[in-house]
């Protein structure tokens, strides 16, 4: 576990695994990947697009509607999540969208990917990896601080004058 991450963070397991260090070595995914993936976890699990486990005998998820809530009865927040999420969906090509959902809203691990979408051994790593690219590209993150290169200097005087008189 990288010694940033706190107790209960959401970064999904399959991220967490790509992240770690070996000995003096970088994991295959950077920070900015990791901050990443657990952004877009929070963010679907806001919208409350999380798959149930267990039968819910909630009224606003039993009879008409298959079980999902209208839109008009989401809280406020779960409906800008997911026109974030769209607009996000809309921004990514088909296959880095489909990954990312996998990995962190369904928790799904990375070979059973490459078997659903018959990729080879590995292909689901990379795709995850060029996904996340773009979108911490999306989110301006990077591996690197960056700010100005420099600053325009202002002031009133031309020159500071000197302090004491010779």
């Amino acid at each position: 576990m990288m010694p940033d991450m706190q107790k209960g963070d959401e970064t999904p397991d399959a991220v967490q695994r790509l992240l770690a260090r070996r000995g003096n070595e970088a994991g295959f995914l950077g920070d900015q990947h990791g901050e990443a993936a657990r952004r877009l976890a929070r963010l679907m699990r806001r919208a409350q697009l999380s798959q149930r486990v267990t039968m819910s005998y909630d009224a606003s998820h039993v009879g008409g509607n298959r079980g999902r809530p209208l839109q008009g009865e989401l809280a406020d927040s779960a409906a800008e999540a997911r026109r974030l999420l769209g607009a996000l969906a809309q921004r990514l090509p088909g296959d880095c969208w489909s990954v990312l959902v996998d990995v962190c809203c369904f928790d799904r691990g990375l070979q059973d990917i490459e078997l659903s979408h018959g990729w080879p051994r590995r292909g689901a790593k990379l795709v995850l990896r060029i996904a996340l690219d773009q979108l911490a590209s999306l989110w301006g993150l990077g591996g690197v601080a960056e700010g100005r290169a420099q600053g325009h200097q202002r002031h009133w005087l031309p020159e500071r004058p000197p302090m004491f008189a010779d």
